[in-house]
């Protein structure tokens, strides 16, 4: 689960700016929102507002470039994400560390890198024990060969030989990161001393599903599956978008076709054609695909490839409709239900703009849908919003509600509404848009009046 972030010197966030899920101890409300992890209270939600350019969406893209980075480099548009607000900052270090949870053990991994140079100058890994100690698993730090194993980690001759040539391997290696480099074809035994660096990458690379305003889910499994399908026509009732039936159907090949720009069907139609050349017989391949308005599976059971798609059926409607003939708000729904049917456990989802073209009553419907859903799971959801209407303490702790505030310098404060003492008998979403807790819109006003 994730525990607390923390980053400096990147976009709008100049000095170390930190958000924690650990619950505070004042608050006995809402315990259901909390997984007891050894003695640490960890929140299951955190909702951010702010106004606009206020900074919410860098927050998110803290995620997006850690990922990138762990499961690659340092992406070149990064390159201009330090913070601009002054003008050496281009050639300071930038700093980068999450704290988390594998299983039972805290972890804090973290590195530095001068983004403009798109070069890792330090990179640590540490285990967090509950007395406030840590233990260094790995150091890698500026002016040194190689990294290093923490002094308490005692390997095997086996382990030994495989870490002696792993390091001589990525010796002056500065655009990657270590930690990726140490699961590039590497290989651990569940015994081995090392077996951390999988652990850690896993969870990172795997367990962070970053979710942004035009990001399309293309997870088709629950649609090919009977009793997945006939949980999603109920959820999707529910929503009263008037969609009373949701069915697999297939459809022409050449309606496919036209479907799909030309340069993408050729690619798709590639992929197909390697895919049963390499078929092995009875044994079946499905593809599936999704544009901005409609959803495609490719089944390769048989020597020609059958194309099914979602056909959606409305009350008494004659005739069933396409998914591209509904609404943006009703597709935005489709994208969102894989996070209510996704039953792996410790997944966080990270969300811009989560109510983007929903009704302020969709949103709130869909957050208590997955409250729902994953009451018993250690699944965490990390959203941006400017819906002030679902800032209410019925549905959210008050140290599950975060703010971004841009001050006179164009950097980003982040705090929680915890430090305010709210009554819980307090209409938040009023005293927010009323100023109370700041991160609104000030505006300025121009005088239009002739002379």
């Amino acid at each position: 689960m994730l525990v607390k972030v923390i980053a400096e010197n990147f976009k709008s966030f100049y000095e170390p700016t930190e958000l924690t899920m650990i619950s505070s101890t004042k608050i006995q409300k809402g315990i259901d929102h909390r997984v007891k992890i050894k003695s640490t209270n960890i929140l299951k939600y955190a909702v951010i507002y702010g106004a606009n350019a206020a900074g919410k969406s860098n927050l998110i893209d803290f995620f997006w470039f850690l990922k990138n980075t762990i499961n690659d480099t340092i992406p070149i548009v990064a390159t201009k994400w330090f913070c601009k607000c002054r003008q050496e900052n281009i050639n300071k270090n930038s700093s980068f560390e999450i704290q988390f949870t594998v299983g039972e053990k805290f972890y804090a991994y973290g590195f530095t890198a001068i983004l403009n140079q798109r070069k890792i100058t330090s990179e640590w890994l540490y285990e967090l024990y509950q007395n406030g100690t840590a233990k260094c698993l790995f150091e890698r730090n500026k002016g040194e060969k190689y990294p290093h194993l923490g002094e308490e980690i005692k390997l095997s001759k086996t382990d030994e030989a495989k870490f002696k040539t792993y390091i001589d391997d990525f010796d002056g290696n500065e655009s990657i990161l270590f930690l990726s480099e140490m699961n590039r074809n590497k290989k651990y035994s569940s015994d081995s001393k090392l077996i951390f660096f999988k652990d850690v990458y896993n969870w990172l690379s795997k367990n962070i599903i970053i979710v942004k305003p035009n990001t399309s889910f293309n997870n088709f499994q629950y649609y090919n599956d009977e009793t997945s399908l006939e949980l999603i026509n109920n959820l999707i009732r529910t929503f009263d978008t008037g969609i009373d039936k949701v069915k697999v159907e297939k459809i022409e090949f050449e309606e496919f076709r036209k479907a799909l720009p030309t340069k993408v069907f050729e690619l798709v139609m590639k992929d197909i054609r390697n895919k049963l050349v390499h078929k092995v017989p009875s044994v079946s391949v499905r593809m599936t695909m999704r544009t901005d308005k409609n959803f495609f599976t490719v089944s390769l059971d048989e020597d020609e490839p059958i194309v099914s798609t979602l056909k959606l059926y409305h009350g008494k409607s004659f005739y069933d409709f396409d998914f591209d003939e509904e609404s943006d708000g009703t597709r935005r729904i489709f994208d969102l239900l894989d996070m209510l049917l996704n039953k792996n456990d410790d997944i966080i989802y990270v969300v811009d703009e989560l109510e983007r073209s929903l009704h302020p009553k969709l949103t709130e419907h869909f957050l208590e849908l997955f409250m729902k859903y994953h009451k018993e799971h250690k699944t965490q959801l990390l959203f941006t919003t400017h819906e002030a209407a679902i800032m209410e303490q019925k549905l959210f702790r008050r140290d599950e509600i975060w703010f971004v505030e841009r001050d006179g310098n164009n950097t980003s404060n982040v705090y929680s509404l915890d430090k305010f003492k709210e009554r819980y008998d307090k209409t938040l979403s009023k005293a927010y848009l009323e100023g109370r807790y700041g991160a609104i819109p000030v505006f300025s006003y121009v005088d239009t009046s002739e002379e």
